[in-house]
């Protein structure tokens, strides 16, 4: 790796590994949204984590990060990031949002799903399909030569066009030997302008959309996120390469690149 204005940039072998380590993610959450029902208790999902991540024969990322204690996140309808997995049992008409790592090779995977429980309201399925929307938005102006900042800019316009909000306490971030690199990729335009994008820097843009205020507050567990006013909140996560042939998504699963969660 080499240094650009404190970004990592990547050669074609480390973009391998943290395509694999992707991948994996990627299957993970897989595996963990086919288990997603109405009765299943969120700490289901962090033991198929710790059971693939085992069978792949690699680590968790997130665990033992800054003293987290579990593998994966769960964060269930106001919960907007990093909530416990625990014996809390998912009902009928829930959203829940699962963050997941793995360190290949020295290298991070690092992707996140907002998956429905059951059948769930319109206004939640609106949620879900706004947020992974401006993902995608965002992830098109993953290119050399465009500011970091554009990428937030296009996120904050699309969710505020649909009349969501864009939580700004939490932000994207370049991903590499490490879990968090520069740059930051905020899901909204700073009033400044931001770094340059390089081929061959690896970012994970990571919109988190509220249906009300985009004010959080931290729990007593001190990681756990939640809305200030209650209301429900969404999160969608790729890993991104920055390439001569444009964004390369490498957080894609064996199954392919599916936007099962909106139904399209």
């Amino acid at each position: 790796m080499k240094k650009y204005q404190g970004a990592f940039i990547k050669n074609d072998r480390e973009i391998a590994c943290l395509r694999e380590a992707n991948r994996m993610v990627a299957n993970i959450l897989d595996a963990i949204g086919d288990a997603v029902a109405p009765g299943v208790p969120t700490m289901r999902f962090e033991e198929i984590a710790r059971e693939m991540c085992a069978a792949y024969k690699v680590k968790p990322a997130f665990l033992g990060y800054c003293g987290y204690p579990y593998a994966t996140c769960c964060s269930v309808n106001e919960q907007v990031v990093h909530g416990f997995p625990s014996a809390r049992l998912l009902e009928e008409g829930d959203i829940v949002s699962v963050d997941m790592g793995v360190v290949y090779e020295g290298f991070v995977g690092d992707a996140a799903r907002t998956f429905p429980v059951g059948q769930v309201s319109e206004e939640a399925r609106r949620l879900m399909q706004v947020t992974e929307e401006s993902l995608y938005v965002g992830i098109e102006q993953a290119r050399a030569g465009n500011d970091v900042y554009a990428i937030g800019a296009a996120v904050q316009a699309h969710v505020e066009a649909a009349g969501f909000n864009v939580v700004r306490r939490f932000v994207g971030h370049g991903v590499g030997a490490k879990m968090h690199e520069k740059p930051e990729v905020p899901n909204f335009k700073p009033g400044m302008r931001g770094l340059t994008l390089q081929n061959g820097m690896v970012i994970a843009i990571e919109p988190m959309v509220t249906i009300g205020t985009h004010e959080v507050d931290i729990l007593d567990d001190q990681w756990t996120a939640v809305t200030r006013d209650g209301k429900w909140a969404a999160h969608f996560e790729h890993s991104v390469a920055i390439t001569h042939d444009g964004p390369r998504i490498l957080s894609i699963s064996d199954r392919g690149l599916n936007r099962r969660t909106i139904g399209s």
